[in-house]
């Protein structure tokens, strides 16, 4: 069994993935001062990272289904860290957008491939517990690229904030390669097969299974809640009566650190009452955490930006976990591929969607937008997930 520095290298692999990805949410009402431009148009140095993620994943999935894990998320990790830098260099909107697409193609290179190096390296009876770790460690990396790059962009300026950022991820990337083990289990192709499979026959076996399909319709729901609510939320935030600060928007995500203690308990608790049981609960509380934000006090609006965040992190820890089990065993990284391009797609379409609504409504127009979304999600996971044979007595005892 790994020992606790793989766990601990696991998280920050999630930690470094993160950390960049997001940092931009707190210093969108800056933005479009500095380069004046609409709300749309800065909301795509969110959406172009996402965008990257999307476009990549499934490509590092296909090529790394035979690589070393360890190598593709060291080299990935290095790969984050140099357009981070580079993007401090920006003198424009659209040379941040680019420098932003560049940092989100080389991210799943870490989570498509720790996703599926968390399989292979722990028993099944643990492989949720350490998911929710690494899960834990993408809300501490969303958490601190967020609070660093606002605190920092208020206290020097926002090309300081991207600096620090990738000098973190550089450092980070030099922990997991000394903590992190070489992978020895790999999948083994069942004895019946004489060649490995194509990736177009893998594309078809994986959009053929119904509850793999519905896996990546909630990862896409997943994230589009999030991004969309933490996006457009520092609009409604930054505006009458609450005039929030960059430095004050920023700290809205200290919210996230409730995930890190939520997080690893449901992942242990999902191991005992099934993925069900555990993706419908979270969604719901992130469904009652998004209504919450339209409250006009702030400590009600920050509880629901908290129910939020806990409730995605546990769905996202339900969703990779039924992965694993929904997956062809030959092509679990292509899955995880293309699970992560979904989830990324989602992301990607709440930097933009919401602004339609927010010219009908605003924020409240945008919160109805969302939760639609996340009873659809809800649906979805409930039908889509009740096929034999990747029920939950499975998963527990496989």
């Amino acid at each position: 069994m790994p020992s606790r520095y793989a766990a601990a290298a696991v998280t920050l692999c999630g930690v470094c993935a993160f950390l960049e990805l997001y940092c931009t949410q707190p210093l969108l009402p800056l933005l479009t001062r500095l380069f004046h431009a609409s709300k749309t148009g800065v909301g795509m140095t969110v959406s172009a990272a996402t965008l990257g993620v999307a476009l990549s994943a499934p490509i590092f999935g296909a090529l790394t289904e035979k690589l070393a894990r360890k190598r593709v998320i060291v080299v990935s990790l290095l790969g984050v860290s140099i357009p981070t830098l580079l993007a401090a260099t920006s003198t424009s909107l659209a040379q941040l957008i680019f420098w932003r697409f560049l940092q989100g193609v080389m991210v799943p290179g870490i989570i498509a491939v720790v996703v599926t190096y968390i399989g292979e390296e722990w028993p099944p009876e643990r492989v949720a517990l350490i998911m929710s770790f690494y899960v834990s460690g993408t809300a501490l990396g969303g958490f601190l690229g967020r609070i660093s790059a606002g605190a920092l962009a208020d206290q020097y300026n926002w090309r300081v904030s991207f600096l620090a950022l990738g000098a973190a991820s550089m450092i980070g990337a030099a922990a997991v390669a000394a903590w992190l083990p070489h992978g020895r289990k790999r999948t083994v192709a069942p004895h019946r097969a004489e060649r490995v499979p194509t990736l177009q026959e893998q594309v078809r076996e994986m959009f053929g299974n119904r509850p793999l399909v519905a896996t990546f319709a909630v990862g896409f729901i997943v994230l589009f809640s999030l991004v969309g609510v933490f996006t457009w939320i520092t609009f409604h935030l930054s505006a009458p009566p609450f005039n929030l600060s960059t430095t004050a928007l920023s700290s809205l995500f200290f919210v996230y650190l409730i995930g890190l203690v939520v997080t690893p308990v449901a992942g242990y608790l999902i191991t005992r009452v099934g993925l069900r049981a555990g993706i419908g609960g979270a969604i719901c509380c992130s469904m009652a955490g998004v209504l919450l934000t339209l409250a006009p006090s702030l400590p009600v609006v920050i509880l629901g930006l908290a129910m939020l965040s806990s409730g995605v992190f546990i769905a996202q820890t339900a969703s990779q976990s039924h992965l694993r089990v929904a997956a062809p065993p030959g092509a679990r990284v292509t899955a995880a591929g293309f699970y992560i391009t979904c989830y990324y797609m989602g992301g990607t379409a709440a930097g933009v969607l919401p602004g339609a609504f927010w010219a009908i409504g605003k924020w409240t127009a945008c919160v109805f937008f969302i939760v639609a979304m996340q009873a659809l999600a809800l649906m979805v996971a409930l039908l889509g997930w009740r096929i034999p044979e990747v029920s939950e007595p499975r998963f527990k005892n496989p």
